[in-house]
């Protein structure tokens, strides 16, 4: 039986294509493991499909002075060891790893034991961690064509991300029953990512009153973000986080409203909801979330309005716009030519397995 590891984890984006790729990989008779920090999302998500988890101790490395930068290194040294040890008992036939810092230790791990990895890289440019990790992989599997010229040559292939199979097969009449709204109003999606993004959730519950006038609004917005002054709103409905429901949420909205992170922007694409993408500011990132949109942009498939724009005249704008037009947006969603990414990203993995 081949055995494969995979690894990623610090947000959900950097762990539900690796849950995309489970069934497939379980078609093909591997043994699949996971390997993760010792309570990050991902532990959470993984374990409870079954899969065994193995934790290590995992720092970030920043670009910017903090504190913690005198004390992660030794994390990363620390989840080194623990990931040798780790594949050392494994000893997998592949790795594939969709990054976060937590990944990095792996990658390394993995490349001393001569254990092939395959990574992806979701956003336009590679982040820290990838960089790091980009030396020890046999191929870097990315989603947008502007990636490439970013990569080695020899091993960037263009795959898109891996989407989870049954958000395709949401259910309307299941999402009116769990929500409890109506059927004859239209339904926005607000989404700001596993975490929930504070600034989109105030800039959205700064018009409601306007808003639920013509739409009704699903707002899915983080840990801890529910806001309980809002509970006797008509129409308004908010969760901290989804799960198996989501599929059917995505089949009820009209539009969407949502940061830009590739994982999520890629699965609007695959679902064909137009959007409108408020990215992460570059004040408070490297900006990859701008570009991710502007891509998008550029493509049909979505409206931006930059944080930074965020008024309340300029959303309810931007939301009434997209609406208007959504017919014309999924149509641009509906020609693209979106690679099948989980047969490329398997063919990747067959290979390097192959020649192990």
């Amino acid at each position: 039986m081949k055995r494969i590891l995979l690894t990623g984890g610090g947000t959900a984006g950097h762990v539900t294509p690796n849950i995309a790729l489970l069934p497939r990989l379980r078609e093909l008779g591997y043994e699949i493991s996971y390997m993760g920090s010792y309570d990050g999302i991902e532990k959470k998500l993984i374990e409870e499909l079954q899969i065994p988890y193995y934790g290590i101790s995992s720092g970030k490395l920043r670009r910017y002075f903090d504190p913690k930068n005198f004390t992660d290194p030794f994390k990363v040294l620390k989840g080194y060891g623990e990931a040798c040890r780790i594949i050392k008992k494994l000893s997998p036939d592949v790795l594939f790893s969709k990054g976060g810092f937590v990944s990095v230790p792996v990658v390394l791990a993995a490349r001393r034991y001569h254990i092939p990895a395959i990574i992806h890289e979701s956003d336009m440019t590679p982040g820290l961690a990838n960089k790091l990790c980009i030396p020890s992989a046999r191929k870097v599997c990315c989603n947008f064509p502007e990636t490439i010229s970013y990569l080695p040559a020899g091993k960037a292939v263009l795959t898109g991300s891996p989407i989870r199979q049954e958000l395709l097969k949401g259910n309307r009449l299941n999402a009116l029953r769990f929500t409890g709204l109506s059927a004859n109003k239209p339904v926005i999606l607000i989404m700001g990512g596993s975490m929930g993004a504070a600034a989109v959730n105030e800039a959205v519950r700064r018009i409601l009153p306007t808003l639920l006038r013509e739409f009704q609004v699903v707002h899915l917005c983080g840990a801890g973000k529910l806001d309980p002054s809002l509970g006797h709103l008509a129409g308004y409905v908010q969760y901290e986080y989804i799960k198996s429901e989501l599929k059917d949420l995505f089949a009820l909205a009209d539009i969407v409203i949502s940061r830009a992170g590739a994982n999520a922007i890629c699965e609007l694409l695959a679902l064909k909801k137009p959007s409108l993408l408020i990215p992460l500011s570059a004040a408070a990132s490297r900006g990859d979330q701008i570009l991710n949109a502007r891509s998008f942009e550029k493509q049909g498939f979505s409206m931006v309005l930059e944080e930074e724009a965020v008024t309340n005249e300029a959303l309810l704008q931007a939301v009434h716009t997209l609406y208007e037009n959504r017919a014309s947006f999924s149509s641009a969603m509906d020609s693209s030519q979106q690679a099948d990414s989980i047969e490329t990203i398997i063919r990747l993995i067959e290979e390097a397995a192959v020649h192990t």
